[in-house]
């Protein structure tokens, strides 16, 4: 029992002792620091959709290979070994083998074209799922661009609030100051330590959102959760040059959704061709030879037979004419779709460039206002401390300040958000 003892605690301490290092490991592992664009390419590289829109292509390309398959040749070979037993008219049954080989080959000579429309509305799938893989790497672009300004966005709140943290201990330690000496009220203490307590919270809140923005980024750009990223760039204002006509101009000629839709409308004139199709003859040329025999493996007896077959539907009950009308069907729907796919584009891209005019705005009158603030915030200490000043104006100062940083911090994120969506909807390339 005592050596039992003795080695669970032995295996006690090893296994916590591994845990130990192994947990140290993490602890030391160095941060990933990243560019936007570096951030991009991690993306486009590790991010699962863009692997599942590869296989879709991947799939249509063999689709390619299968239409054209049904224009070639195919060589079809079969045996048949059977034991059987026959009843002759003229006396008792007779039991048997029999061992047959017979080889055909088969080629379509004309179908109404119905395999060539096969093989082109597969190409078209293809030029589709193309498209598609283009249209998922600009959505995964943007998605790691503003998971990356969703995180200097938070960082930069944390700063924030952090600052407002600060300049309210310090505050509260002058505050203290005159309060011991009895120059000010004990409302002035007791306000102070309110505001910081609920400055400490908002600080709390900002570290969490900043962890949940590292945590959505590492998810999209394919890293573990809880990799610790150091981004090297900051929220910046950089003009931008287009117009808002040349944006749309450009965004109908290069949105990948755009030339999906018009590749839908082409697909469904195929799909009308393959339903005419059931109305014109077909025609086939076929070569076969026998071989069969009472010994295996029944080479003996052979036969052969070269035929060329035509066929056509004379009466199908109208299958043919329901399936026309349903292919023009969905031509017209897909016709429909392009339109709305259009005007959706046209939407898409005065959203994003109006939305990136107005924080454009913004950011010009709130960093004047970030100034303003400051200012106002230094005059209300001074006032303050010279006795002249209230402590509700040191407050509303402070928390003036506070809102001015936030909604600078929010106008550049909105401007660079709105870039990087306008760059979607337009549908510029991914390099």
């Amino acid at each position: 029992m005592a050596r039992n003892g003795c080695w669970k605690k032995r295996l006690s301490t090893v296994m916590v002792g591994g845990f130990l290092i192994l947990n140290a490991a993490v602890a030391m592992a160095d941060p990933v620091e990243l560019s936007l664009d570096d951030s991009v390419a991690l993306a486009l590289k590790n991010n699962p959709s863009i692997s599942v829109s590869d296989a879709d292509k991947e799939k249509a390309a063999w689709a390619v290979d299968t239409a054209k398959a049904g224009r070639k040749p195919v060589l079809n070979w079969t045996n048949t070994d059977a034991h059987l037993k026959s009843n002759p008219a003229a006396g008792s049954s007779v039991i048997k083998d029999n061992y047959d080989n017979s080889v055909t080959l088969s080629l379509p000579l004309y179908t109404g074209n119905k395999l060539e429309g096969t093989i082109d509305q597969a190409k078209l799938s293809l030029k589709y799922y193309d498209l598609a893989l283009s249209a998922t790497k600009q959505q995964v672009k943007l998605d790691a661009t503003t998971g990356y300004f969703d995180i200097l966005q938070a960082r930069n709140m944390v700063r924030v609030d952090q600052e407002s943290v600060d300049a309210l201990a310090e505050h509260l330690r002058n505050v203290q100051a005159q309060y011991d000496v009895g120059t000010v009220a004990k409302s002035d203490l007791l306000r102070s330590e309110v505001e910081l307590a609920n400055a400490q919270q908002t600080l709390i809140k900002a570290n969490n959102t900043y962890d949940l923005a590292v945590s959505g980024f590492n998810k999209v750009v394919g890293l573990p959760l809880d990799t610790v990223v150091t981004l090297n760039d900051e929220l910046q204002y950089q003009k931008y040059d287009l117009t808002l006509t040349e944006c749309i101009q450009y965004a109908l000629v290069h949105r990948p959704e755009v030339a999906e839709a018009d590749t839908n409308i082409d697909i469904a004139k195929k799909g009308i061709t393959i339903a005419n199709a059931g109305r014109l003859p077909t025609v086939t040329a076929s070569a076969a030879s026998d071989w069969n025999d009472e010994d295996f493996p029944g080479a003996e007896n052979n036969n052969w037979q070269v035929a060329l077959k035509a066929s056509w539907n004379v009466f199908d009950s109208n299958l043919t004419k329901s399936q026309i009308r349903q292919a023009e069907a969905a031509q017209n729907k897909a016709v429909a779709q392009a339109r709305d796919t259009r005007d959706s584009v046209q939407l898409d891209v005065r959203d994003a460039y109006l939305s990136m005019q107005e924080a454009e705005k913004r950011i010009a009158t709130s960093k004047v206002t970030v100034a303003k603030a400051q200012e106002d915030y230094k005059i209300a200490q001074v006032r303050y401390s010279a006795g002249v000043g209230t402590n509700v104006d040191v407050m509303d100062a402070q928390v003036a300040l506070t809102t001015a940083k936030t909604n600078y911090i929010q106008a550049l994120y909105d401007y660079n958000t709105s870039k990087a969506k306008l760059d979607k909807a337009m549908g510029v390339s991914v390099q």
